[in-house]
């Protein structure tokens, strides 16, 4: 299971209790419902779940509860899409820009580093662009993580005009020959108008100084949130451009449902998943992986 073999599996322990000599009726299926509804699982993609276990029980293939375990994992696979995703959007001449967007608290800045430590030992050459000038000491945590990682940042004083630190940070990754250029921007309330248009205009300047740019825009999501990241998420994308979802924090606490109801609302896909503090802590999304830690082995 690799990583995700922190993920506990709070679902995968409640179906080993639930289902054992049960039928699989409409009382199995209003616990079931809880069951998902309680991991964060959410309502359209719970909903989705219970369809395709009802149209099981109609066609014969589920004579009982025990063919559950084995038919959620085939409806959680083919939601959460194809075994090997497509690889991050590269430009056809460099530099590749991603830009990066998240809630102040949700591991955006860590993220961005694990991000950019995976590029560089790729051999990769990568810059930081420091445009969170709002909260304070954002620009300074970000260069203490290129320090460690051995790749550059472009940065300005705090207060500074975003789209500012965009524009010299493309035009710094053209001038330098750089591969990548990832951009940080300000972490913000998903309510704050004011900070979702600095963001909307660090999107815009990206484009105008690289064509195409940013190839990616990845918004980072808290896995413990459970309900809130995705409100979060809706209301980031009737912003912004996004691409798709880093989701921090599967470990511990982290009842991982989230992940789906995600997928299913928003049809965003998970990209890369962090689970852990460590900066090797972040792998690109595995959904047999993950499917297999949320049920449990053989689930």
């Amino acid at each position: 299971m690799g990583l995700f073999g922190r993920l506990r599996s709070a679902l995968g322990d409640r179906l080993k209790s639930l289902l054992p000599g049960r039928a699989l009726d409409e009382a199995l299926l209003t616990e079931l419902e809880e069951t998902l509804l309680s991991a964060d699982v959410g309502v359209k993609a719970t909903e989705a779940l219970l369809g395709d276990l009802r149209r099981a029980a109609l066609d014969g293939k589920a004579k009982d509860a025990g063919a559950v375990p084995g038919l959620l994992r085939q409806a959680l696979l083919r939601r959460l899409g194809p075994a090997s995703a497509a690889p991050l959007t590269r430009a056809a001449t460099a530099p590749t820009v991603w830009m990066v967007a998240g809630v102040n608290g949700c591991g955006k800045t860590t993220s961005i580093a694990k991000l950019a430590r995976l590029e560089t030992a790729a051999g990769r050459k990568v810059v930081l662009g420091a445009a969170d000038t709002f909260r304070a000491a954002a620009s300074e945590q970000l260069a203490l993580w290129a320090s460690r990682i051995g790749c550059d940042i472009v940065k300005h004083a705090q207060g500074a005009d975003p789209g500012a630190v965009a524009f010299d940070a493309c035009q710094a990754a053209r001038a330098r020959g750089m591969d990548l250029l990832i951009l940080d921007t300000a972490g913000r309330l998903h309510t704050d108008r004011n900070l979702l248009a600095e963001i909307q205009k660090v999107q815009r300047v990206a484009g105008k100084a690289v064509p195409g740019a940013p190839h990616e825009t990845l918004l980072v999501l808290d896995a413990t949130a459970g309900q809130n990241a995705l409100a979060q998420a809706k209301a980031f994308r009737e912003g912004l451009n996004v691409t798709g979802i880093i989701l921090t924090k599967l470990d511990g606490t982290a009842k991982g449902g989230i992940l789906l109801a995600i997928r299913e609302a928003l049809g965003l896909p998970v990209r890369y998943v962090g689970v852990g503090e460590g900066m090797e802590d972040l792998e690109a999304f595995d959904p047999a992986a993950f499917v297999e830690a949320l049920l449990g082995p053989g689930g």
